[in-house]
């Protein structure tokens, strides 16, 4: 159940949109504290200088001469008025002309330099944080005028107050803005899962459309009301449910034409056996009709295997480059017997040709129409094979000087087991070579040669696509010496 749920779209959709917005949202609930904090102690600073005036209005010069001094006359209560509730303290210290406490907590830390701190206020004012009975406290210093009679000097005059109120300030404003983010984050969750929700909703359809489906159907998925992101899904599942019912119908095809076909030769072979052995026909006869029939059988068999094995060509898109000559270079060595047997006029005129296709596909295909060729042709005739290649093709010709093919023939040309004829074998090798063809992107044809009216013979041409030639190797070509 967790693998199934971590590998969910829903889940993959809000761990890929709340992560960043919940480190987007702690890093601007940092910053927001931080600004929240500078303007309470922006807003607060302010209390601190008014403070400070108002003890500066508080002083006076007594004394004459080298006596003079500040004087002040000021409780701690004038301070409340500047303390905005009980969470705060605040404390002052008055430093006279030569650096004396006038008045206010001795122990309050001396000024530091006015350089040391931000001073956004008038020259005579700055603040800095500071710390005072082990608190931290913000602490404004003020440069005071003082003048009277008897004389004149400058007064400095300290003003501390405790971070209590400016933090809970500050933490008020953070609350505030996390429980509008939280809030945020809540409703995009709620809207990434009802929008997934509603978004996967055809593809649960689909699945329930292929889970209710019987064993044995392969029909194509409807795309009517399907959204336009499923259609490349449903294209593909389509196109492959439709190579399955081709692969399986040529699986029942090839069982039936087997079981179909291979019954009869073993029928007549199981009869000559019986007739062997009844003594109806000399031993050496029986011996002769018994190897004909194997030899039927076996041309049967391979021929339905070959047959089978075209279906092969179409799912495969990784055939290497072959050299269509070998191959028909090959057959006909193989076939050389036959031809020496019938005696046949053979010509051979083979051209290189590169064609995209495994060799037993371009053996099997030159094999049953050099056979054909043979087997159709009268003895003593002629039996001339061609090889050639244009800018985008390669040819095989077959030409023979059998009587060539009527309407009838022709009718049924490239169907299965439907060859005729005393001359005729098991009817599947231009099945065969059509499948190949077709498989292979080329074409098949067999016409009729004439000579003034007259039927002289058959030509049987194979088309295929030409590969073309890979480009020159530049080192190769560097190393070669100009004409």
């Amino acid at each position: 159940m967790n693998a199934r749920r971590a590998s969910s779209l829903r889940w993959q959709l809000l761990v890929g949109v709340l992560v960043p917005v919940l480190a987007f949202v702690a890093l601007t609930a940092v910053a927001a504290h931080r600004s929240a904090l500078a303007a309470a102690n922006t807003a607060y600073d302010r209390t601190l200088l008014a403070s400070a005036k108002t003890i500066g209005e508080q002083l006076r010069v007594q004394g004459e001469g080298a006596a003079v001094r500040v004087t002040a006359d000021l409780p701690y209560s004038a301070l409340e008025a500047f303390e905005a509730d009980m969470r705060s303290r605040m404390y002052y210290r008055i430093l006279g002309f030569q650096g004396e406490t006038v008045s206010g907590f001795d122990d309050l830390p001396g000024p530091r330099p006015p350089g040391a701190g931000r001073n956004p206020s008038a020259a005579l004012v700055h603040f800095y944080d500071d710390e005072f009975r082990g608190q931290p406290v913000r602490m404004a210093v003020l440069l005071q005028p003082v003048s009277g009679p008897t004389g004149l000097g400058m007064a400095t005059i300290q003003v501390a107050e405790t971070f209590e109120l400016r933090r809970s300030m500050a933490d008020e404003l953070l609350t505030q803005t996390l429980v509008r983010q939280a809030l945020q984050i809540l409703l995009i969750a709620a809207v990434v899962v009802w929008v997934v929700q509603r978004a996967t909703r055809p593809v649960r359809a689909l699945g329930a459309l292929l889970a209710a489906r019987p064993a044995g159907d392969l029909s194509p998925l409807p795309t009517g009301q399907a959204p336009r992101e499923l259609l490349p899904l449903i294209d593909a599942t389509n196109s492959v449910m439709s190579r399955l019912a081709r692969l399986l119908e040529h699986q029942k095809r090839f069982v039936r034409d087997a079981s179909h076909q291979l019954r009869t030769p073993l029928a007549v072979l199981k009869a000559q056996l019986q007739s062997a052995a009844r003594g109806d026909v000399a031993p050496s006869q029986a011996l002769v009709e018994v190897a004909e029939t194997v030899d039927r059988a076996t041309l049967l068999a391979n021929q339905l295997l070959a047959l089978a094995k075209v279906e092969q060509i179409r799912e495969q898109a990784d055939a290497p480059v072959t050299d269509w000559a070998d191959a028909v270079r090959q057959v006909a060595l193989d076939l050389s017997p036959l031809i020496v047997a019938r005696q046949l006029d053979f010509d051979l005129a083979l051209q290189p040709a590169r064609v995209r296709a495994h060799e037993w596909a371009l053996r099997e295909l030159s094999r049953n129409l050099i056979h054909n060729a043979i087997q159709h042709g009268p003895p003593g005739g002629r039996l001339h094979i061609r090889l050639q290649t244009d800018r985008h093709h390669a040819a095989l010709t077959v030409s023979d000087s059998g009587p060539g093919l009527d309407a009838e023939a022709r009718a049924r040309l490239f169907q299965a087991f439907a060859a005729r004829g005393p001359a005729a074998g098991s009817g599947l090798g231009l099945a065969i070579c059509q499948g190949i063809v077709t498989g292979l992107g080329g074409q098949l044809s067999l016409d009729n040669r004439e000579l003034q009216g007259r039927v002289i013979g058959l030509d049987a041409t194979a088309r295929l696509p030409l590969e073309p030639a890979p480009p020159p190797d530049p080192d190769t070509a560097e190393g070669q010496s100009p004409p």
